[in-house]
């Protein structure tokens, strides 16, 4: 695969360098429409050179083909997850794991909100979770607690023995509504009550 791709990005460089080169050629007047025409028939006129041009030319279409058809496989498998049954193949979308994901944690109240993105290699399902928490939430606890769930959960709902990596990015801390208003009132002025009563 490594050659078929390096072959592939070598074609792909003599073509923008042929393209390229008489673009500029074209441009600075270098050759004559003259010789431009006399290039032309020299190629028509020997069946050889022909030969030579169209099989060049075929096989630059069926690169291009094969570099298509390798790149819209590669998004669509990154896109799905694929395993084997014993009655067929069975492949689960990715997009169907980030709302899974989210129907998990949904029922956890120390998280406002969090957002997945699952890919998947050839060393197993990648989650990355972007989340939102409340300000009062233990981090270190909530985040393991999260990260153990997922990974639980998952192994439950694909059946696949695979490595799972999750990973937690926190973007945002937010306090819970009506947090603000019972921390003024009586910690405020309990702080003030000892220097008050001096006199």
């Amino acid at each position: 695969m490594n050659f078929i791709k390096s072959l592939i990005i070598f074609l792909y460089l003599i073509i923008y360098l042929i393209v390229g080169g008489s673009l500029i050629i074209l441009s600075l007047n270098i050759f004559t429409l003259d010789q431009i025409v006399l290039g032309a028939e020299y190629i028509y006129g020997d069946q050889n050179l022909k030969v030579a041009v169209g099989v060049l030319g075929l096989m630059f279409v069926l690169i291009g083909i094969l570099s298509a058809q390798i790149s819209f496989g590669k998004i669509k498998r990154e896109k799905t997850i694929a395993f084997d049954n014993p009655d067929g193949q069975v492949v689960i979308s990715l997009s169907a794991i980030e709302d899974f994901i989210k129907k998990i944690i949904k029922d956890i109240p120390q998280v406002k909100e969090i957002r997945s993105s699952v890919s998947a290699s050839k060393k197993g399902i990648n989650v990355v979770s972007k989340a939102t928490l409340f300000s009062d939430s233990n981090i270190p606890e909530l985040t393991e607690k999260i990260q153990s769930m997922v990974k639980t959960k998952l192994l439950e709902m694909l059946g696949i023995e695979e490595t799972i990596s999750v990973k937690i990015h926190v973007v945002k801390l937010l306090a819970r509504a009506g947090a603000k208003e019972e921390i003024q009132e009586p910690k405020e002025a309990s702080r003030h009550i000892p220097f008050g009563s001096i006199e």
